[in-house]
């Protein structure tokens, strides 16, 4: 076999029409008309001898050779872009580019003021957009290029295809209002079940953590309200007399802008939470995005 007569370019053709399963999709993506990208894949037919890519009810559907080859053709791919990512300068920093972040209002508050900074000293032409990740990993999105990067503290059950990286670790604390709970006053457990509680829940279900660590004590709490946001409810707390259970670096953000609001221990164990960043393999070689996550990663790991 000499590969000098072989179209190494094809691999990239079937890698994409791989991983979209859709020749409109995968055509968008390489900028070609879809007659162009058609005749590709009769070439890439051809240098396998084989249909490969077959139309089906909804998009494309693979033949077994093409489920065969993939991983080799898959990592082929990965170690040619590999190559010529090694070889490129910083010039990638002056790249127009978009990166679209799921995450929660919590994490924008804590990470974007000083991520934006490091964009404008050095990437000026980078542009964040970021979208609410609604309390589930967005797999599909991570999958088709519509996120490039999700953040949160409730990602598990990652799929093999995604990598994840440790950001910190958040612990639970209680936020009430002074008039509710002095603040010298010890948060026992029985004040603590008596009080009216408000959640943070991003699905519009009222059972959390919290109630979930009750339950194995045979205890529950009066949840009188759920909001769709993390940054609303110390609002909330701090003109009622609801008590709140919430991260410590909300609760701190809150009482330090407003004395009315006091921190105390939260009365029953709860586990620490793990705030990571998630990402498909199709972006983890790209050098924009691996810049931005590790800037990330300095952000919100101090």
């Amino acid at each position: 076999m000499n590969i000098s007569t072989k179209d190494v370019n094809l691999l990239y053709v079937f890698k994409v029409l791989f991983e979209e399963r859709n020749l409109s999709n995968a055509a968008k993506r390489m900028a070609l008309s879809q007659p162009a990208l058609s005749h590709k894949l009769n070439k890439l037919r051809n240098e396998f001898d084989d249909a490969l890519f077959v139309r089906a009810a909804r998009g494309l559907t693979i033949t077994p050779l093409a489920e065969q080859i993939a991983p080799l053709v898959l990592q082929a791919v990965q170690s040619i872009e590999g190559l010529y990512h090694q070889l490129e300068s910083q010039n990638f920093l002056l790249n127009e580019d978009i990166v679209h972040i799921y995450t929660t209002d919590f994490i924008e508050q804590l990470l974007l003021p000083d991520l934006l900074t490091r964009i404008e000293t050095k990437a000026p032409n980078l542009k964040i957009v970021c979208h609410n990740t609604l309390g589930k990993v967005p797999k599909k999105e991570l999958e088709t290029g519509e996120c490039d990067l999700a953040i949160a503290g409730f990602y598990n059950d990652l799929p093999d295809t995604f990598y994840q990286q440790k950001l910190r670790d958040e612990s639970f604390v209680v936020l009430s209002s002074s008039a509710k709970l002095a603040p010298t006053a010890q948060l026992d457990l029985n004040t603590f079940l008596d009080a009216r509680h408000i959640v943070t829940t991003l699905t519009g279900d009222l059972d959390g953590i919290v109630d979930k660590a009750l339950r194995n004590l045979n205890l529950t709490r009066n949840v009188v309200a759920g909001v769709s946001s993390f940054l609303t409810p110390p609002l909330i707390a701090k003109d009622t007399n609801c008590i709140l259970v919430c991260l410590e670096s909300i609760a701190k953000m809150y009482a330090f802008t407003f004395d009315r609001l006091t921190i105390h221990e939260c009365p029953i164990d709860l586990p620490k939470v793990n705030i990571s960043q998630i990402w498909h393999g199709r972006t983890h070689q790209d050098p924009m995005r691996r810049w931005l996550r590790s800037e990330i990663h300095q952000v919100l790991s101090k």
